[in-house]
């Protein structure tokens, strides 16, 4: 048993390194604490140096407001702080720092320097240190320009059990980046420049106007970011959402291009994540993360920051209303997208090196152009890409055909016409294959693949020529080809409307002539009759006619074709592994999906150039037909350039 010892009052060294603990994790931690409070200095330029990954030296440099003499002996001590004074404004902070204590935490586990100067004389400058095991600060004069200059040097120095904890100079620097990074979209009016081991790496200049955000992102992230984004600026009930939300198959294997800030502070919260998961929920293909870069702005007296020593955490007062504004919003954006945008046509011409084109939902006007880099899919089985695809590319956009004879059609699965496969082969129509039949399209003349006379007036998706394998749509746009993976965007189509009946309330039903009688478990007897109301609400009528059989009376009209038996233990097994009624609601979307993969259209299924085309107008007005229920894109486009450049023409 040890020793009792007595209650004592730990030395200041003592307990700034315990506090150090909390908000000093690595050098990253170091720069974000310094540069926050460059940024609350009122900083229009900051400039950060690092050397051996930031655990030799990390200076921040601004030219903000300086602090003045006579308080410069307190910015090195614990609690101390210009930037609340009251309960009152701790409750509505809009500073980024506020507690007080960083200066001293960091001055306990390294060598720390700060110079300030808060006149336009740069010989009125002062710096101070904090010296032995009481932290007696030291101010002596030294020369500086208006602002500040903090220097922390030897980061752990004097704790080895935290230096050794340190990971490599490369990867301490990959944190630390990512700290500036996040700083750097935090503020788009502060001027940026990072330098490590002497090297500049960054010269950000500040950005007054969208275009100049847009080049900061596009520095900071890549270019391939803003070309596959969508661009949105929502309000509503005093929240505003803006920035820019990735394309769902502009996705990363890993969750490393997420930025959300609330109210110009970057955070990482439960809420806000599960907000936009759920929005990007049946657009994102398996284990695949979706990229953002968005700014939610609301009054500071709803928003609790002080809740995490870091601050990387918050609390809402109502945090129902900004769940569901965030999720609405996103939803919305993803989902107003069709394929087909003027300025992503322009950007196929203008960035002729990619060589492929995938579909993904669409923007508004204003939105820029989208191209996206080649898309692992997860796992380990990354879609095969299109042979001589440098890039993939992809662009989205809202468009509607421009004539009356573009509007064929839906594609919707009907029962098969009198006279069986072979009677409708013989009119010309779908003929048989595998799973459901399409709505045979009337008989008409061939469509000419471009108008000659006015080639700007052609769909987004072009017009079909050709079925590949009975499992791809080939179609001729005006930038090259378009190759359509049918039963991917059928699904979707299918999905959609679905959706919009069962949620609107009215799905559409029919009857079967002749029940269709199935085998079934006693563990799926017991799941049909449970969730009678469930399989009501769907469209299928399900009755129990045994132990061990179940009657199929009734199915949704868009599945009339569909092979019925597979269909309903689907539902089977996703109503049991759901439970019970009460929480249908929270998966509804996933039992669509399944339903809609069983009345799309499959492979093999040979489909007249009329349907084809029907298909591909349906792609062109349905919500997010980019890519099908699971996220795999539905469609990719080759530009003529490309096809130029696979086959040497011009060189």
């Amino acid at each position: 048993m040890s020793e009792q010892r007595p209650i004592r009052i730990l030395d200041p060294r003592l307990a700034n390194q315990i506090a150090a603990g909390e908000v000093v994790e690595r050098p990253a931690s170091v720069l974000k604490e310094l540069v926050e409070n460059a940024v609350d200095a009122g900083s229009r330029r900051i400039e950060l140096e690092l050397e051996a990954g930031g655990a030799r030296l990390i200076r921040v440099r601004d030219d903000g407001g300086g602090i003045a003499e006579a308080d410069l002996p307190l910015a090195l001590s614990r609690h101390a702080t210009s930037k609340i004074a009251s309960l009152e404004e701790l409750e509505g902070v809009a500073s980024l720092g506020f507690r007080g204590e960083a200066l001293a935490s960091i001055a306990s586990v390294s060598r720390l320097e700060l110079i300030s100067n808060t006149d336009d004389d740069p010989q009125a400058g002062w710096r101070v240190v904090a010296e032995g095991r009481e932290m007696e600060p030291r101010v002596t004069p030294a020369p500086h320009p208006r602002g500040t200059t903090v220097a922390v040097r030897d980061l752990f120095f004097n704790t080895p059990a935290r230096r050794k904890f340190l990971r490599t100079e490369k990867t301490e620097f990959g944190h630390a980046e990512e700290a500036f990074r996040r700083l750097a979209l935090s503020r788009y009016d502060i001027g940026w420049s990072l330098r490590h081991n002497q090297k500049t790496l960054h010269q950000l200049r500040p950005a007054a106007d969208a275009a100049g955000r847009e080049r900061r992102i596009a520095a900071l992230l890549g270019k391939g970011f803003l070309e596959n984004a969508l661009a949105l600026d929502l309000e509503a009930n005093g929240l505003r959402l803006w920035g820019w939300v990735g394309l769902p198959t502009f996705s990363r294997a890993q969750a490393d291009q997420q930025y959300f800030f609330v109210n110009g502070r970057v955070v990482r919260d439960r809420l806000v994540a599960h907000a936009i998961r759920q929005a990007y929920r049946d657009v994102l293909f398996h284990g695949r993360h979706p990229v953002f870069v968005l700014y939610l702005e609301l009054d500071p007296s709803v928003v609790d920051v002080n809740v995490h020593p870091t601050k990387h955490e918050v609390r809402f007062r109502d945090g129902r209303l900004v769940h569901d504004f965030l999720f609405s919003s996103l939803h919305r954006a993803l989902g107003e997208a069709r394929p087909g945008h003027q300025e992503a046509e322009e950007a196929v011409e203008a960035g002729a090196e990619a060589a492929t084109t995938v579909a993904a939902p669409g923007v508004a006007e204003a939105a820029p152009r989208w191209q996206q880099q080649p898309m692992a899919l997860g796992g380990g089985d990354e879609r095969e890409r299109h042979p001589g695809a440098d890039k993939v590319r992809q662009f989205m956009a809202g468009y509607r055909a421009l004539h009356p004879d573009h509007e064929e059609r839906l594609l919707t699965p009907q029962p098969a016409p009198p006279g069986g496969a072979a009677a409708a082969q013989a009119r010309g129509e779908a003929g048989g294959g595998e799973g459901t039949s399409p709505r045979p399209i009337p008989s008409a003349p061939p469509r000419p693949s471009l108008p000659e006379e006015d080639p700007t007036q052609a769909p987004p998706l072009g017009y079909a020529i050709a079925q590949l394998q009975g499992v791809y749509i080939l179609a001729q746009g005006r930038r090259g080809l378009v190759v359509v993976d049918m039963h991917a965007a059928h699904e979707r189509i299918t999905y959609e409307r679905l959706k919009t009946q069962v949620h609107g309330g009215a799905l559409e039903a029919q009857a079967l002539l002749v029940p269709v009688s199935l085998a079934a478990s006693a563990a799926e007897v017991a799941t049909a009759e449970a969730e009678r109301e469930a399989f009501a609400r769907l469209g299928v009528e399900l009755d129990v006619a045994g132990p061990e059989t179940l009657l199929v009376r009734q199915v949704p009209t868009l599945l009339a074709e569909a092979d019925v038996e597979p269909l309903i233990r689907d539902m089977l097994g996703d109503l049991e592994r759901y439970g019970r009624s009460d929480r249908l609601e929270a998966h509804i979307n996933e039992l669509l999906a399944t339903m809609a993969c069983h009345g799309s259209v499959r492979a093999n299924r040979k489909l007249s150039i009329a349907e084809m085309n029907a298909l591909l107008r349906d792609m062109e007005r349905t919500e997010r037909s980019g890519q099908c229920n699971h996220g795999r894109p539905t469609w990719f486009e080759m530009s003529m350039h490309e096809l130029d450049k696979r086959f040497l023409r011009g060189q």
